[in-house]
């Protein structure tokens, strides 16, 4: 088994995807106006309207409710990536912080008020 994506349920994929793109610095890849995804080498994001779900299963994904799952980008430098974000995230949740496990991390929420954690390894 390999683990190969995520995906965001969200009420406005276009809004989505800028800010991901933005983020990322990487572009999505649309499939239709309802489904991109942000590819890395280790695991895609994928980014899907509120019209996907009833495919899946109707009401069983509601878009901006997330309280527990935080997206993770492992990034050279987390310190120089918190500089250049600081125009385009509006909601940072810390500044780049070292974790007791060894990581620097910035915790910041994109347009959704989903968690996203740019990190670098601080330690080997």
């Amino acid at each position: 088994m390999d683990f190969v994506s995520i995906r965001v349920i969200t009420g406005d994929v276009a809004r989505l995807v800028e800010f991901y793109e933005t983020v990322t610095e990487m572009r999505a890849a649309w499939a239709t106006e309802d489904f991109a995804e942000i590819r890395t080498p280790a695991a895609t994001l994928a980014i899907a309207g509120t019209r996907t779900v009833p495919l899946f299963a109707p009401g069983s994904a509601r878009p901006a409710d997330n309280h527990s799952v935080i997206v993770e980008f492992r990034v050279d430098d987390v310190d120089r990536v918190y500089e250049k974000l600081t125009g385009s995230v509006i909601d940072f949740v810390n500044e780049p912080t070292t974790m007791p496990w060894g990581n620097r991390s910035l915790l910041f929420r994109d347009p959704d008020g989903n968690l996203v954690n740019f990190f670098t390894p601080a330690t080997g």
